[in-house]
């Protein structure tokens, strides 16, 4: 697995149709589903959560949850339908998570996590990751997060994506957790220095290729997340810079691309602004960026790609 360059798992986000949008724009960087409790796969309509075209490849799930057997059975699952990776959450901040009694919270629990990527190691041949904050609350020492690092790595974890700022799980929206406290981007890279064995991927506030190039002399790779939803053609430079791929689509070579994708989705009966709620940024910054989301309002509220034809012809 190349993991120097990956796409955030992100709720309501990365879901199939984002990702063969995200995989036009970089040929290599890994890419993860949005995270999907255990239970909703074992006990759920299973095809409709894991269901994913190949050409997304390389594609990992990441499940939440906190039940061994569940997430087991899960992992299991995703390894069927040819994830190649199976990464647990424990580092959401949400309220709904936190009910669920997984997500950032299990940081505190750094036992059951073990256990549950041991079960999930047992059941499936593919790597088993963890992405989680680096602390919560009050307890956001350096010691604390060695400790939930050395615990779950004894359980099997062997690659961990550190989200550099704590979450906040009582006080703090969700979103609020998102932009504090501060980023500290030194605590992956003291973890990388004290672990050299594990890989260590860090996560958080990522805005230039310089921010993310300068990771590479600390970190084994790089996680980007919304700088890659909301302007999604940065993925060509990073696709450029890291990988050395000078192939990359022009933009109207994607949208040509996502234009034929969308017409095979409506034989699925797949609505497109499932679609183009995703694309919006594509031509961030450009002086058609106006004409281009006017574009894509048109073709969700048509549910016809004849808009963005129309756009290709300006």
């Amino acid at each position: 697995m190349d993991r120097r360059i990956s796409v955030a798992p992100m709720m309501d986000w990365t879901d199939r149709h984002c990702r063969f949008f995200h995989r036009l724009l970089s040929p290599n960087a890994l890419l993860y589903s949005e995270m999907i409790h255990a239970n909703a796969i074992v006990q759920g309509d299973t095809a409709r959560h894991l269901s994913f075209r190949t050409e997304e490849q390389p594609v990992a799930l990441q499940l939440g949850g906190i039940d061994a057997k569940a997430l087991a059975a899960a992992a299991k699952r995703g390894e069927e339908f040819g994830y190649q990776e199976i990464n647990l959450n424990c580092g959401c901040p949400s309220d709904r998570v936190q009910s669920g009694a997984f997500g950032a919270c299990l940081m505190a629990e750094p036992q059951k996590v073990a256990e549950a990527v041991a079960a999930m190691k047992e059941a499936v041949s593919i790597p088993v990751t963890v992405k989680t904050r680096i602390g919560i609350d009050e307890q956001d020492s350096y010691e604390f997060l060695c400790e939930f690092i050395e615990k779950v790595h004894a359980g099997g974890c062997d690659v961990f994506i550190l989200h550099a700022r704590k979450a906040w799980l009582k006080g703090l929206s969700p979103k609020e957790n998102r932009s504090k406290p501060p980023l500290d981007w030194s605590r992956p890279h003291l973890i990388k220095q004290d672990y050299p064995q594990l890989e260590i991927l860090t996560n958080g506030g990522f805005e230039t290729i310089l921010d993310i190039t300068e990771q590479f002399t600390h970190v084994d790779g790089v996680m980007i997340g919304r700088k890659a939803y909301h302007e999604p053609y940065f993925l060509t430079e990073v696709e450029q810079t890291v990988f050395k791929n000078e192939k990359v689509l022009s933009r109207e070579e994607v949208v040509t691309k996502m234009i034929d994708y969308m017409r095979e989705e409506q034989t699925k009966d797949v609505w497109l602004k499932n679609i183009t709620r995703h694309m919006l940024g594509l031509y961030h910054a450009q002086p058609v960026s106006k004409k281009w989301k006017h574009a894509l309002m048109m073709a969700a509220k048509d549910n016809s790609v004849k808009a963005i034809e129309d756009f290709l012809q300006i």
